[in-house]
């Protein structure tokens, strides 16, 4: 398999599921800028989207969206954890996060990254996300991971954005729970070893 990405971005999520699951794969990285890939080719000619994450499974078919990819490979490796089976409550809590950080967090950092957005807009933008990471918080008071008893994808997704408030320089004082959970989510082996190999701390 193949995991087109770009260090530190929203595919650190994905890259973290694969590795969670132990799979084996290799990472291309993307120049989204310039949509083209290490070697020079052109990305779109992989992804008609231009985005990344895209994993590129061994028979050449093409998985895009980060939520997408992450389901496949959590269902491909039920023994993981990553995600609960089918039917059962803790699959829909954990989906519910997903969705919560891919509409509520991680398109709510996508003004602050844009060069064209209105410095008069930028914030509201903060101020949006700053309580949003309140809810957060509180919702991590009395839990380790943040859909339940386990590490999920859930929780790969959510620490990939959450790096990114400290980028974006939000007011993170108080959120303490968020502290520690970003400290217990960079001490898996699989977290540790996803951002060593984006070269990223």
């Amino acid at each position: 398999m193949k995991l087109f990405y770009k260090p530190g971005a929203c595919s650190l999520a994905s890259h973290i599921a694969l590795r969670e699951a132990d799979k084996e794969v290799t990472l291309v990285s993307v120049d989204l800028m310039k949509k083209r890939l290490e070697n020079g080719e052109d990305f779109f000619a992989i992804n008609p989207k231009g985005q990344i994450p895209a994993l590129q499974l061994d028979d050449a078919t093409l998985v895009t969206e980060g939520v997408a990819i992450m389901q496949y490979v959590a269902d491909s490796a039920p023994d993981s954890q990553l995600l609960a089976p089918v039917g059962t409550m803790p699959r829909y809590k954990t989906l519910e996060w997903l969705n919560f950080v891919a509409t509520e967090l991680h398109k709510g950092f996508t003004p602050l990254f844009r060069p064209d957005t209105p410095e008069e807009y930028k914030p509201t933008v903060r101020a949006l996300l700053e309580k949003k990471l309140q809810y957060v918080n509180e919702s991590l008071a009395n839990s380790e991971w943040i859909s339940g008893d386990h590490f999920t994808i859930a929780d790969g997704y959510l620490f990939t954005v959450l790096r990114w408030a400290r980028a974006v320089k939000l007011n993170m004082e108080g959120l303490s729970h968020i502290d520690a959970y970003m400290s217990r989510v960079a001490a898996r082996p699989a977290v540790a070893a996803a951002m060593a190999a984006e070269g990223i701390q």
